[in-house]
């Protein structure tokens, strides 16, 4: 078959354009702008765009599937040309739920720890050499990519809230069709989507009214919000809540008089496993079998990853942006490094994080850490075509009594050369973005 992906350059529409290929089929696509390590990744497969930018011209009457990115507009001259021959357009997660052949589905939802609870299951299940497909939204070490759809009878996908495209509004979780879920939280997030919690709320409710009575869906029951939209409605599916799974001080897992060593560390990631766990179970996987396998893991890409590690300091990278995300990777750090002076950096980059109404949201989320560096970067409020942002409202917002407020790059570095020096022991870097351009492994490696 012939597919053209429209917004190529997607973490996940460049990892399904790699499937695709892989699988013998003849993939072409486009985008106006391609970063790292999609570039790579697409230019390495023979994959990567001649030039940047839409082409009408690209969309020809023998292309069997459209396949459109969230990226691209409505206006988007390629959709409509496609639109114009009438031909087949679906977004990425229809598309991955109208070709699973799978009959054990599984989707991790929810407004944090998606991306490594998906990956712990994964890294189980290759462990135990099951076959499966799936959908994440990091690398993670071992695989090659980050999608894979080639027949198995398990598919694991991280499901996201977000609309799947600008022809598809629905949440990319919802096509899924799921036997087994998990609901990680429900922390409001995508302001510029969703402009009310009731309307993020919403979507998991959704979600939940089109599960059957043969489904299973496990919560996060430490979640006050969840806990209630689970229970104080009727759904057909079974609902079983969850919390972390208790650790002894050296944060080994304790589990039926057994002890387990693990790699990652923090409440957040003590839930993710037992998440994981459960759905293991479903497949069959043992409890001790899951936390035998699960000491190599070690995480997700960017999901707090240690960078660099020397006797002074020790330097991590982590994706959190939303205020639960970057409350909960904080306090895991404090967690683990509880005598240690620890500076952060938050870099606020997402709509969200960026909208002032929103900011107030982030009190006392990094009360965990003794120095906060609060960076944002004016070039993308205007991208977003967002207001400026007032550097002392941003401060008061977070409420913390040992933070400053940066906008300047140039700044940026000259607070990480001084974190070299200063007396610093841990390092928290926090961005969905790309720290004002700054390479950290220039500085840490």
């Amino acid at each position: 078959m012939r597919f053209h992906l429209i917004a190529i350059g997607g973490s996940v529409m460049h990892n399904l354009a790699i499937d695709l290929k892989d699988l013998g089929h003849q993939v072409s696509g486009s985008d106006d702008e391609i970063y790292e390590p999609s570039k790579g990744n697409l230019s390495n497969h023979g994959l990567l765009p001649n030039k940047m930018g839409w082409d009408a011209s690209l969309i020809t009457p023998d292309i069997d599937v459209i396949i459109l990115g969230k990226h691209a507009k409505a206006d988007n001259p390629e959709l409509k040309a496609a639109l114009d021959l009438k031909l087949k357009i679906v977004s990425f997660p229809e598309f991955i739920a109208e070709n699973t052949k799978a009959t054990k589905k599984i989707a991790i939802t929810g407004s944090h720890g998606k991306t490594t609870t998906t990956s712990m299951i994964m890294y189980v299940l290759k462990a135990l050499e099951m076959d499966f497909d799936y959908l994440v939204g990091a690398q993670i070490a071992g695989f090659d990519k980050m999608v894979k759809v080639s027949g198995a009878d398990i598919l694991v996908v991280e499901g996201d809230e977000y609309p799947s495209s600008c022809l598809d509004s629905q949440a990319k979780m919802l096509h899924y069709e799921a036997n087994i879920s998990v609901i990680t939280g429900v922390a409001w997030d995508h302001v510029n989507i969703y402009k009310t919690y009731d309307s993020y709320l919403s979507i998991f409710d959704d979600y939940l009214k089109r599960l059957q009575k043969e489904n299973i869906v496990f919560f996060d029951q430490t979640d006050k919000q969840l806990l209630d939209l689970v229970y104080d409605n009727e759904y057909a599916c079974t609902r079983k809540g969850y919390t972390a799974l208790q650790s002894n001080r050296k944060g080994d897992i304790v589990l039926d008089s057994r002890t387990y060593p693990i790699a990652v560390f923090g409440q957040h990631n003590l839930k993710n496993l037992h998440a994981a766990m459960h759905v293991c179970g479903e497949l069959g996987i043992t409890n001790h079998d899951f936390l035998s396998l699960i000491e190599g893991f070690t995480g997700a890409a960017k999901r707090l990853e240690c960078i660099s590690q020397s006797e002074d300091l020790v330097v991590y990278k982590d994706f959190a942006h939303a205020p639960s995300k970057a409350k909960a990777t904080a306090e895991a750090v404090r967690s683990k490094h509880q005598s240690k002076h620890i500076s952060a950096i938050l870099e606020l980059h997402t709509f969200s994080s960026m909208n002032i109404d929103y900011i107030q949201y982030y009190k006392g989320s990094l009360a965990s850490m003794d120095e906060v560096i609060v960076f944002y970067d004016p070039a993308a409020l205007k991208t977003k075509q967002m207001p400026d942002l007032d550097p002392s409202s941003v401060a008061h917002a977070f409420d913390h009594p040992n933070l400053r407020v940066l906008y300047k790059s140039d700044d940026l570095k000259v607070h990480i050369e001084k974190v070299q020096k200063s007396p610093a022991e841990v390092f928290l870097v926090m961005s969905s973005g790309n720290v004002g351009g700054i390479s950290l492994s220039d500085y840490f490696s």
